[in-house]
């Protein structure tokens, strides 16, 4: 049985369908990427399993327990990882786990085990007793993911872990993650815009306009994206997006500043390109299929363009 189970899922606001029927699967110690532009419904689906979020019909099941009916088992079995930092800055870092523990009703001596295990994991073992406000960003993120773990969830999720975070910052909290879902052997649920993340996912859903558009292995939403992107910026982006459709019999996508191009080989298709296009080019780049191309091919837009959401709450 999947530790997440989702199917024929709805959610409405005001009468507008904002998830439409969504149905996927999630197996037991994989690492799932939910990806998908603003307004795709996708932190709807995320409270939902939750249980931040009612729903108006469909299942939503988590580790065998009823979103609906059963949310205070489903709390019990899920870790959370919010986007923005939920530590209280004033208290210590063994302060602020202690709380968590309290928040779950463990038993002091567990309390105590749990925390003096989980800081050493996280190497924060000899600063438990600094205060929070002291630490660096990438601090607080290993605390955070920390507390998330302490009551040994089943399945953490993980809602945008590295945001805001710079590129090294970034890598040593994904080797983090990695070394502790080995260790713990959980389910991890997650939610990025670096691509270079997405792809250490064992498998990946892509959602738009309240539907599940695409989900596989992110080396196979690859290989269905067949040929090459060529991303261009010219002197007059609609007029050359017009050209290129009548001389090429290509629509391009419009992207920030520019068009892309999917073309079965774009080596050869480029001095075409120069060729015949009677508008200015100014820059022409070719990518070989990539996560960020699938998710422009089936959204029209780019992952960096979505921007953090607003978390909904009920």
């Amino acid at each position: 049985m999947p530790i997440i189970q989702v199917e024929n899922l709805i959610k409405k606001y005001n009468g507008t369908e904002a998830v439409k029927g969504v149905s996927f699967e999630v197996r037991e110690g994989e690492t799932f990427g939910f990806l998908g532009p603003n307004g795709a419904g996708k932190t709807t689906t995320i409270n939902i399993l939750c249980t931040l979020l009612g729903f108006d019909s469909g299942l939503a099941m988590v580790n065998g327990f009823d979103c609906k009916r059963d949310p205070h088992k489903v709390r019990q079995a899920i870790g959370l990882v919010f986007q923005e930092v939920t530590l209280d800055n004033e208290l210590t870092a063994y302060e602020n786990l202690k709380f968590h523990c309290y928040m779950y009703n463990m038993e002091k001596r567990l309390t105590e085990e749990r925390i003096g295990e989980i800081l050493e994991v996280v190497g924060l073992a000899d600063r438990r007793d600094d205060i929070v406000k002291k630490f660096s960003g990438g601090m607080k993120r290993r605390l955070e993911i920390a507390r998330g773990l302490l009551h040994r969830p089943r399945v953490l999720f993980l809602d945008e872990p590295t945001l805001g975070l710079d590129p090294q910052t970034r890598s040593h909290v994904w080797e983090f993650i990695q070394k502790l879902k080995k260790s713990e052997g959980n389910t991890v649920f997650m939610t990025t815009h670096y691509m270079e993340e997405a792809e250490v996912c064992d498998r990946i859903a892509i959602m738009d306009r309240g539907r599940i558009i695409a989900c596989d292995r992110p080396d196979e939403l690859k290989k269905a994206l067949r040929g090459d992107t060529i991303y261009l910026k010219t002197s007059d982006n609609d007029r050359a997006a017009v050209e290129i459709e009548a001389k090429f019999s290509l629509k391009p996508r419009k992207i920030e500043g520019g068009l892309a191009l999917l073309v079965e080989s774009g080596e050869k298709f480029i001095p075409r390109l120069f060729e015949r296009l009677e508008t200015g080019i100014s820059s022409v780049n070719l990518k070989r299929p990539s996560l960020e191309d699938v998710f422009i091919n089936l959204t029209g837009r780019e992952m960096r363009d979505e921007g953090p959401s607003p978390r909904q709450r009920p």
